[in-house]
């Protein structure tokens, strides 16, 4: 079609400190954006491979060409979600999320419209966002609750996983005793530390435990969900919009991430089917851009918790136009996602 064009390049994303999780540590993110132009306007995606989900750069770089037809009418949204899934029946949902926001930044700029209004979302406010204290030596962990807290954050996020999680908790909650607290293990403990740390958890108060189990131990997040004051969230176990449902009896929320669901309108649609579950919802991010935070931001006035600093923890956010108090995101009121290249 004439005056069309799709294109993507890779950058490297850095943290402005090394970001630890259980399962690893990295301070560099390779993330590849899209760029979809038809009639003069321009829509923008950004594809945050996770290699727990299967995908890289390298598996980012090479897909993008085998799936870039299906991105033709940018309004067919149910066509483009078909012609993905047959291009490639399963996987690379961070390929497919880059395609995903493209399209509805492009139809959102074109009609001169915010895309949460486009896609009839509430304007009401975002919920505060959680700040990420990742997993590092307990000194450095202190100082990151600490200063998070003295910079205004109202919620932080600590990354557990470790052989001295309980001592962790207990620090975190010494040097911030204000904020609300909340973990996540990133599917790192057993059946049995889980049920220690219950107690734990409660005594700081904490508001949520995240995804404490492995990722397909149902039966044991059901059995600790009995037994536990603190709501438990699943991430890992949660890879597709399918997937929804069936995690309710096991865990008391779901944090959906676009990357990982294959783009906004697929975790629009797992947002209502976890309603439809009884499930609570965060919205949560990777590591990415202001461009991936922005789009997720589109959804999280309708969830009952946001999870969105990816941006803020890089160094050189190759976006702009999001507007943070601490942790409380402004809803992007400008066109499509409502940010644009630095």
């Amino acid at each position: 079609m004439a005056g069309v064009s799709l294109s993507w390049e890779t950058h490297e994303l850095h943290t402005a400190q090394p970001f630890g999780i259980a399962r690893w540590t990295h301070s560099v993110y390779p993330r590849t954006f899209v760029t979809f132009t038809q009639g003069g306007v321009t829509g923008q995606g950004e594809a945050a491979p996770n290699a727990f989900y299967g995908e890289t750069r390298d598996t980012v770089e090479a897909t993008l060409p085998l799936l870039a037809e299906a991105l033709t009418d940018p309004w067919d949204w149910d066509g483009l979600h078909i012609r993905l899934k047959a291009l490639m029946p399963q996987g690379h949902p961070s390929a497919r999320c880059a395609l995903e926001m493209a399209a509805v930044d492009w139809c959102a700029r074109s009609v001169g419209l915010p895309a949460w209004q486009l896609l009839g979302l509430s304007p009401s406010p975002l919920p505060e966002s959680s700040y990420t204290v990742s997993i590092a030596a307990l000194d450095d962990m202190r100082r990151q609750a600490r200063e998070a807290a003295a910079r205004g954050h109202g919620v932080l996020k600590v990354k557990l996983g470790t052989d001295h999680d309980e001592a962790i908790v207990e620090a975190l909650r010494e040097e911030a005793p204000a904020v609300a607290l909340r973990v996540d293990a990133n599917a790192a403990w057993t059946r049995a530390q889980a049920r220690r740390m219950l107690d734990v958890l409660a005594a700081a108060r904490a508001e949520l435990v995240e995804q404490p189990l492995a990722a397909g131990d149902l039966d044991g997040h059901a059995a600790l969900r009995a037994v536990s004051g603190v709501p438990i969230v699943a991430d890992e176990s949660l890879h597709h919009v399918g997937d929804v449902l069936a995690l309710a009896r096991a865990f008391d929320g779901v944090n959906l991430k676009l990357a990982k669901l294959g783009g906004p309108l697929q975790a629009l649609r797992a947002l209502r089917l976890a309603r439809e579950g009884g499930l609570s919802v965060m919205m949560g991010c990777m590591i990415e851009s202001s461009l991936g935070i922005a789009a997720a931001a589109a959804l999280a006035g309708a969830c009952d918790w946001a999870d969105l600093d990816g941006a803020l923890l890089l160094a050189d956010d190759p976006f702009v136009g999001l507007d943070w108090q601490a942790g409380q995101l402004a809803r992007p009121q400008g066109q499509g996602w409502g940010v644009e290249r630095r």
